[in-house]
């Protein structure tokens, strides 16, 4: 009978890093005063942990435009760090984007992330460009990119895209965007990090070297991630659901295993080399700084909110 092996175990990446790891957060522009106090309460929770940029989405159809606009210059003027604000080609023409476009650039942002969009609430089908504005998102990229020197991500699907043939053809999307100037992507979340891992293989084997950064959304809600989920194109496996079972009415278990679903799949990652992560933070900020902190990070007073 052979002994055990009770010598010293290599120690996995997730046990030991202390730097090295980049984190990015998306908010998305509130609606009422209360949401504006939740916002800002997590924005200044989370901003001293340095993140490389945080991002502000647009809602479909330009619906946020004025919204996303305020929470993006309150950012670049009270704030050290650096906002990304959405952009997208729905229901405007090109120089109605140019021209958002331009006011962030008069106000000091340097960061878009470009995106073709969804319909309005309510339109159903596939999407339809406004006359007279961009096309798509490649097209939005090479506008951009005339403009100004913008600093442009643009988005991946892991799962491809709900529109898309194939996750092939979402491929060439992306190189195409790439092409146009584009120099980071950022994926749709997913909870499967194999999907991810073979996305990214395909990626590299397009001979796409710019950062594929894993979109990782922390489970505030089962229900309503579910439903995003469902419009996005992206699976939620039957173990997921299986670990929120039974909680509906009990929101601080099910905060813990939202940190802790979450935590592990992050761990995963960086014990496969990733090292950046975009957190889409639902406005919330406990589960994305505990995550944070799991990672090593720690706050620093230089990011502190203004």
């Amino acid at each position: 009978m052979a002994l055990a092996d009770f010598s010293e175990p290599q120690p996995r990446a997730s046990r030991r890093i202390c730097s090295g790891i980049n984190v990015s957060f998306e908010f998305f522009p509130p609606q009422t005063e209360e949401m504006e106090r939740t916002l800002w309460n997590s924005i200044e929770r989370l901003a001293p942990l340095a993140p490389e940029f945080v991002s502000v989405t647009y809602g479909a159809g330009g619906a946020t435009r004025e919204r996303t606009h305020a929470t993006v210059a309150r950012l670049a003027g009270e704030t050290a760090i650096k906002p990304a604000a959405h952009l997208t080609c729905v229901g405007a023409t090109c120089a109605e984007v140019d021209e958002i476009a331009r006011a962030y650039w008069e106000i000091g942002v340097r960061h878009i992330v470009a995106l073709r969009g969804d319909p309005p609430g309510g339109v159903v089908g596939r999407f339809h460009p406004h006359p007279g504005g961009y096309a798509n998102s490649t097209a939005l990229v090479t506008g951009l990119k005339r403009l100004a020197d913008f600093e442009i991500t643009v988005s991946a699907y892991p799962e491809g895209h709900p529109e898309s043939a194939s996750v092939d053809q979402d491929i060439d999307v992306l190189k195409a965007k790439i092409d146009a100037g584009a120099t980071r992507a950022i994926t749709q979340f997913f909870f499967e990090n194999e999907v991810y891992f073979r996305f990214l293989d395909k990626v590299r084997d397009r001979g796409i070297e710019i950062p594929i950064i894993p979109g990782i959304v922390p489970v505030q809600n089962f229900r309503q991630t579910a439903r995003f989920a469902e419009r996005a194109g992206a699976t939620v496996p039957g173990w997921l659901a299986e670990r929120f079972e039974g909680l509906d009415d009990d929101p601080t278990t099910r905060r813990l295993i939202a940190a802790t679903v979450a935590a592990e799949q992050v761990f995963d990652l960086v014990d496969a080399g990733i090292d950046h992560f975009h957190f889409y933070t639902m406005n919330r900020a406990d589960l994305v700084y505990a995550i944070c902190h799991l990672l090593g990070l720690r706050p620093t007073a230089e990011t502190k909110v203004v």
